[in-house]
Parts: C-alpha cells; sequence; structure tokens
C-alpha cells in the first residue's frame, strides 16, 4: 500500500481529533485536496489545543483554551496585542431598577464543569459545522448587503432587501454615543427550514453601505440550525468593518478578545420564555472603554471581553447609530413559517409577545441613557411587526415578532 502524502496525514490527524468514531470521514466525502486543506485550515485557527475539555449535555464540547492562544490573535493587527483584563470604567447608571432581572438564564454545559482562571471557554467548530454553509469561506459570515442599512433606515443608500429577509426593530441615531445596553427577553422559535435563522440582538454602528466602511457590533441570541447542528437558543457575537464584504465573523473568530473564562460564545442558553408563562431575560451591554478605547462586552452583569478599536475604522471614534429588535432570514424564495421572537404579534403584549427592555445608550459622559427620536421599521409588517413604549420599570421597549407565514402573509 502506498504511503500516505503528508499533507494529507496532517488532514487526518486533525480531523480525528475533532471528531471520533470516524464522523468525519462521512462529513468531507465527496471534498476536493483543496477544499480538504481549506477546510483544515479554517478548522485549525477556530478550534485551539484546549488544556480541558467539557462535554456538554446538549452535545456540545466546550475547550478550555488559554486566554493567550484565543483565535482572536490571529488577526493582523493583533499580533502584538496586549489583553485588557478588564474594563477601565463601566458606564454609570442613572436607573438602577433597570438592573433587576427576576428570571436570569444560563448556559447548558455549566451543568457538567467550568473552565479555570486564565482560560476562555470555546465551543468547538465541527467539520459538519463548516460543511453546512454555502461555502468553507462564507462560514459564520454573514451575506453581504443582504440587510438593510443600520447606519440609517431613511439613507437613500440602504440596498434592497433580499427575498426572505425581515427585520422588525426600533432605531436611533445619535453621533456622538458610545455604547448601549439593553434587556433581551429570551425564547426558542420555530425554524421553518434549517437553513433559516431567527434572532433577537442589537447593532451599534457607524459608516455607511455607500462608503463601504459600515462598522457594527452586534450581540444578541440566535436560532440558526444552519450554523450550529440544532434548534437551541444560542448567545452569539458579530462584528465587521466594511459592511460586511470580507471582515468579520460570528463569535469567537479573530477579532474579538474574550477574558471571561464562564461564558461560551455560541452556546446554548437556557432556560427560554413560555407562552402565557414565565419570562426569562438577560442584559447585554458593549460600550466603549474611555481609557483603552476598545468595546466591552457584558452578558449578564459578567465582563466577557472586547473587540480591540484597531480592527475598526469609523467606530474607533464613536458610534452613530444603535438598532434593537428581530431578524428573520430564509434563502428560499416566498415568505417562510419561520418565527421571529416567541412567533406571536406584539400587540399580544407580556409573556405572549418578544420584548426588548431597558434599552439605553452610553453618552460622552459614559453614562448611560434612554435613547432620543426612536423610529421604527418592520420591512413587512403582515409577517412580523415592532411596537414601542415606556414606563417606569421598563424604560424605553419593544415588543416584536410574529409567525412569518400567515393568511395575512402569504
Amino acid at each position: 500500500m502506498a504511503a500516505m502524502p503528508t499533507c494529507l496525514v496532517a488532514l487526518v490527524v486533525a480531523l480525528g481529533f475533532l471528531f471520533p468514531q470516524g464522523s468525519a470521514a462521512r462529513t468531507t466525502a465527496g471534498l476536493s485536496m483543496e477544499q480538504r486543506q481549506e477546510l483544515q485550515s479554517l478548522l485549525r485557527r477556530l478550534n485551539k489545543t484546549p488544556l480541558t475539555t467539557i462535554e456538554s449535555p446538549d452535545g456540545d464540547i466546550i475547550d478550555c483554551v488559554d486566554v493567550t492562544k484565543q483565535p482572536a490573535f490571529d488577526h493582523p493587527l493583533l499580533k502584538n496585542h496586549t489583553i485588557q483584563l478588564r474594563p477601565s470604567f463601566h458606564p454609570r447608571s442613572l436607573y438602577q431598577n433597570y438592573n433587576i432581572t427576576s428570571h436570569p438564564i444560563s448556559q447548558t454545559w455549566h451543568q457538567n464543569g467550568k473552565c479555570h482562571e486564565n482560560t476562555i471557554p470555546i465551543r468547538r467548530t465541527m467539520a459538519k459545522d463548516v460543511l453546512r454553509a454555502s461555502s468553507i469561506s462564507m462560514y459564520g459570515k454573514k451575506r453581504p448587503r443582504s440587510i438593510p442599512n443600520l447606519n440609517s433606515i431613511n439613507s437613500p443608500d440602504t440596498p434592497n432587501v433580499l427575498k426572505g429577509h425581515q427585520h422588525a426593530v426600533a432605531a436611533a441615531q445619535d453621533n456622538k454615543c458610545y455604547g448601549t445596553k439593553a434587556s433581551f427577553n429570551l425564547w426558542q422559535p420555530t425554524i421553518a427550514r434549517s437553513n433559516d435563522f431567527s434572532l433577537s440582538q442589537f447593532w451599534v454602528s457607524a459608516g455607511s453601505y455607500s462608503g463601504n466602511d459600515l462598522n457594527t457590533i452586534e450581540a444578541g441570541w440566535q436560532v440558526y440550525p444552519a450554523m450550529y447542528g440544532d434548534s437551541n437558543t444560542r448567545l452569539f457575537i458579530y462584528w465587521t468593518r466594511d459592511a460586511y464584504k470580507s471582515t468579520g465573523c460570528y463569535n469567537l473568530c479573530s477579532g474579538f478578545v474574550q477574558t471571561n473564562n464562564q461564558i461560551a460564545i455560541g452556546g446554548t442558553l437556557s432556560p427560554d420564555s413560555t407562552y402565557g408563562g414565565t419570562q426569562y431575560d438577560f442584559d447585554i451591554m458593549a460600550w466603549k472603554d474611555p481609557q483603552s478605547g476598545n468595546w466591552w462586552l457584558q452578558v449578564g452583569g459578567n465582563d466577557v471581553g472586547y473587540w480591540p478599536s484597531t480592527i475598526f475604522t469609523s467606530l474607533q471614534n464613536s458610534a452613530s447609530s444603535f438598532e434593537w429588535g428581530g431578524e428573520v432570514f430564509s434563502p428560499d424564495a416566498g415568505q417562510t413559517s419561520t418565527q421571529m421572537g416567541s412567533g406571536h404579534f406584539p400587540n399580544e403584549g407580556f409573556a405572549k409577545a418578544s420584548h426588548i427592555k431597558n434599552m439605553l445608550v452610553v453618552d460622552s459622559s459614559n453614562t448611560l441613557r434612554s435613547p432620543s427620536g426612536v423610529n421604527l421599521l418592520a420591512t413587512d409588517s403582515k409577517c412580523y411587526n415592532v411596537q414601542c413604549g415606556t414606563s417606569g420599570n421598563w424604560g424605553t421597549y419593544i415588543y416584536f415578532g410574529g409567525p412569518g407565514k400567515n393568511p395575512n402573509c402569504p
């Protein structure tokens, strides 16, 4: 029998580490040698050698990786980066009652262990995860120009929305703002097709599509079977600095520096809210550190990590637009019955429609305040819609969502 080529040996070893019991061979069948090498290279960048490994009840493998060995440092601008272990300052809050969450959430993998100090939890990416994408190069990336212009919902340079792509969001603009915080209601919407997704998130943005310099920082929860291989509700983050053309990606790709050993970005969140029953919420905040200039992320009161300011262009200074709400995408023609939020319209109200409450922005004095001039955008209100309000305990809030395809949304 002829000797196996060295490059193929390396590939088999790498994939064997990721896929015991021969599953790698099944998922990579039909790939050319060039595609196999591309896959191997991507998996090496995403999956760093763990110090310990935790098998989550939901099927995830969580690798505890040395904080200095994480994928962020594969970014060419971060080769000699010095890790900022904690933010210099947290935004001041004028609304102490906004910090109260009666039913917090957790992550499923916590049931089976935890990562030690000086390590971070990374959800292991499998070859089968990558191969569900439209191409290896598109894994973990949003489609270019497939969403409305986040810099201004009324801008003339807003690209056309792709068929099957829907939003129901609130938006606010301010030329000198430095972050946002909101409390997200957690649901598990039904996904009609495996390549559909549904999410609830905020966008922090600057720049524009027309200038090809749209910068975004994004965080929230999503249900995305094509990316994760299941219909679990998962924490996610995203960033781009060139209007989604070539930079940026989901979760812990090169760019975001994680410092927290408890939160697995891309990990399953639980429990979910139930229609007419118990509601679960968790806070997410992103803000620009006044001293370092880095954009920090906080989830459920835990400082998770940051996007270094050096990976951005227009967001190196400040943000000019904020959006909060839901998004559904289906690449198939026609309307989809994929749900947004709870799958119910906003007029049904609390415990029935999904909500985002306590929507705040960070001003130039590093203080959280209510946004001004909030506008609403629903790309097709017969499929998914959004309503806005204010109250003493909820501050500025929205109800949003819908069932998608229905008698009024054919």
